[in-house]
């Protein structure tokens, strides 16, 4: 299997040989970056790209390593007893499989990925280093041994909000997306409107990493709000020239919060505006 891009993903060459070394050494590939650079569609395209199912789990603050690979519904069971049920006698019956079993027990190599695993408990990440490790794990309730029947091809995103344990780390194979210079933004943007007028596309790139480049600014717009302003241009009419208004009163882009998401980012920029032209 070698990942080679997607007509709908535009993967650097870094990226792409990131995601190949991972499948060769069946190493987790930990993807890092600024949140709205890609990480989470990767494992996406990079599934489609192969003709492999993709299973994915969603990481929150309460998640726990166990339900990824299962859950045993107690609650279910005493209730059902309660009633009568004649399935109680089954354990089995109460065991709900999670992403990892899910993968392991796929007929055909799979993609699976743990989106945002910063964001559980610090212990997360190493109570699962001997299931990944050996890509098997006991279930204790029925005494079953589940062994993964292909290693599947492991996506895992951080968004950097906590340190990842060490030993974690050494058994995975790391990538930084680094945030796109304004060509490859410029094929990013091809991919999703095609067709877009050069004038367009040129002022708004401009006006857009202008916007990053303001020291200060709490929360820099990022490529997936570029798309979104950009649709809203397109849906508005938006002409090439009204971005760069010089009248005072319009200081900020129009549809802007598709861009700046709080409001000490807005009145920074407008502060910067007006200094610049009170310096005139």
């Amino acid at each position: 299997m070698r990942f080679s891009g997607s007509d709908t993903y535009v993967s650097t060459r870094d990226l792409t040989l990131a995601v190949n070394a991972a499948i060769t050494l069946q190493r987790p590939l930990l993807i890092k970056g600024e949140p709205g650079t890609g990480k989470t569609m990767l494992a996406e395209e990079v599934a489609a790209a192969l003709g492999l199912p993709l299973f994915e789990w969603h990481v929150k603050s309460t998640t726990k390593a166990q339900q990824g690979l299962y859950e045993y519904d107690a609650v279910s069971r005493l209730r059902d007893s309660q009633l009568g049920e004649a399935k109680v006698a089954d354990i089995g019956s109460y065991i709900i499989k999670g992403v990892l079993w899910q993968a392991f027990e796929c007929e055909t190599p799979s993609v699976v990925l743990i989106d945002e695993i910063d964001k559980a408990d610090i212990e997360f990440p190493n109570d699962l280093l001997r299931e990944l490790d050996r890509m098997e794990f006991f279930v204790y309730e029925t005494r079953q041994k589940v062994v993964a029947r292909h290693r599947p091809v492991l996506f895992i995103t951080s968004n950097n909000e906590k340190e990842l344990p060490d030993a974690f780390l050494r058994r995975c194979f790391f990538h930084y997306i680094r945030f796109p210079d304004k060509e490859t933004m410029t094929r990013i943007v091809d991919v999703h409107f095609p067709g877009l007028k050069p004038a367009l596309l040129r002022e708004a790139l401009e006006v857009f990493f202008e916007l990053r480049e303001i020291p200060g600014l709490k929360k820099k717009p990022s490529t997936s709000e570029l798309l979104d302003w950009l649709k809203l241009l397109l849906a508005e009419d938006i002409p090439p020239e009204a971005l760069r208004s010089k009248d005072q009163k319009t200081a900020i882009p129009p549809l802007h919060g598709a861009l700046l998401k709080n409001e000490q980012d807005v009145h920074l920029f407008e502060r910067l505006i007006f200094m610049a032209r009170h310096n005139r």
